[in-house]
């Protein structure tokens, strides 16, 4: 039978099929929609959740209670029967944590939605640490406490950026010891709160806000120590990807040496106290002050070794002949200059002299050899006068009479003597007796 039928006085044929094609002139009867409501809601899944029990009433076979989200500001009321309450072997109170397994469920007549426990389980602390370090090793698996991801901390940073409970000790703490060491140190500060459900959003809000400052130079999370459920915050998943997302350097300084939450891993730097926070992100004026002055007269020292050597240096330079008598070695090669000179001078005079000899030898030899020499001895050369050679003829070489057939009686003759020439005619050939003659 469908819906529409089972509504007295209704046509089933009039009634629209869907909620979508309801309208102000065929519209469902408020039964109608009850039971589709109910019929949607009753095909639901259980499903387990996680809260704490901030409202508790016991009434003879039911009880009332409401649970709260650990992170958020939203809670839900749910109803339990007795039967499940008495299997627990501790007694629910207000403030446990808890999971348990919810099926929706609506009441029909008077349109209420009511949330039935079906099992309830207090989280023990053997639960909340199993399941700590589930996520600690899931986190590890992706990298997000790898040491290369961490960031180096500045060595001076100009403002530091503070994230802690309202009017704490552990602010305290960190500013009074940061002020001691640093006098100069400015705080950017957040309180928020450091513990309960609302404290991992705000936490995170303030994060956000101090990353996004270019003037924080790092970012420190600081709470006192506390039980395991106190800081529940700071093992929050949402909170650990938020600070490894941070572009700031982040310092967790939570809880005593023996707390361990999983922001201590995340962080760049763990602190094992808010007090040993404030000594790890800024130096000792005192302890910088004095390695300024050791390192001066280290410097100092340094130096004055190094002149004092150089000096040594200086002076075994200055000692030596080259430098004590420079000039010895200008006027070495001075005298071997002039030695050469003299060496030169006399070598070319000699060149020069026996070369002279030569020349009036060979001017004596060619003097010696010179038809003027001849002449000068009484000697003549006859030659033909110009008038007697043909155009044929080679003056050069015909004009000197070698033989008497060269000029018979009557030739014209050019007789050259010592000093000058004068003419003579020739008269034949003479004799050999005429000659003696």
């Amino acid at each position: 039978m469908s819906d529409q039928a089972a509504l007295p006085g209704t046509a089933a044929t009039t009634l629209p099929a869907t909620a979508a094609e309801t309208t102000p002139d065929n519209p469902w009867p408020l039964q109608l929609l009850s039971q589709k409501l109910k019929a949607h809601i009753d095909r639901t899944p259980s499903a387990w959740v996680e809260g704490q029990v901030i409202e508790f009433n016991r009434r003879g076979t039911n009880a009332y209670l409401t649970l709260r989200d650990v992170d958020a500001e939203v809670s839900l009321p749910a109803s339990v029967w007795s039967k499940v309450l008495d299997r627990q072997d501790m007694p629910l109170e207000r403030g446990s944590r808890v999971v348990a397994l919810l099926k929706p469920e609506f009441w029909l007549k008077t349109g209420r939605l009511n949330m039935q426990v079906r099992d309830i389980r207090p989280v023990g602390l053997g639960d909340l640490l199993a399941r700590i370090e589930r996520l600690r090793q899931a986190l590890a698996a992706e990298g997000l406490f790898a040491e290369s991801r961490k960031k180096p901390l500045p060595l001076l940073p100009h403002r530091i950026g503070l994230i802690t409970g309202r009017d704490s000790d552990a602010k305290k703490d960190i500013l009074r010891n940061s002020a001691l060491r640093w006098p100069a140190v400015e705080f950017e500060i957040r309180e928020v709160a450091v513990q309960g459900n609302t404290a991992v959003s705000q936490i995170m809000r303030a994060l956000r806000e101090l990353d996004g400052r270019q003037d924080v130079d790092v970012i420190v999370i600081a709470r006192g120590g506390g039980a395991l459920e106190d800081l529940l915050p700071f093992n929050s998943e949402e909170l650990i990807r938020a600070v490894a997302a941070a572009a700031t350097p982040v310092v967790s300084a939570i809880g005593h040496e023996a707390d361990r939450p999983l922001l201590d891993d995340v962080a760049d730097l763990r602190a094992s106290t808010p007090t040993d926070a404030a000594k790890r992100i800024v130096p000792d004026v005192a302890e910088e002050l004095a390695g300024v002055l050791q390192a001066r007269h280290q410097l100092r020292r340094c130096i004055g070794r190094l002149v004092d050597r150089e000096a040594d240096r200086l002076a075994s330079l200055h000692s030596r002949p080259v430098l004590a008598a420079p000039e010895g070695m200008i006027t070495l090669r001075s005298e071997e200059v002039e030695r050469l000179l003299r060496r030169s001078s006399a070598a070319v005079s000699s060149i020069v002299v026996r070369a002279a000899d030569q020349l009036v030898h060979l001017q004596a030899q060619v003097r010696a050899l010179s038809p003027q020499k001849t002449l000068d001895r009484g000697y003549a050369v006859v030659e033909l006068s110009r008038g007697q050679l043909t155009s044929a003829d080679d003056p050069a070489s015909h004009s000197v009479v070698r033989d008497p057939s060269e000029a018979p009686a009557g030739t014209a003759l050019a007789v050259r003597v010592a000093h000058g020439r004068f003419g003579a005619t020739s008269t034949g050939k003479i004799q050999q007796g005429d000659a003696h003659g």
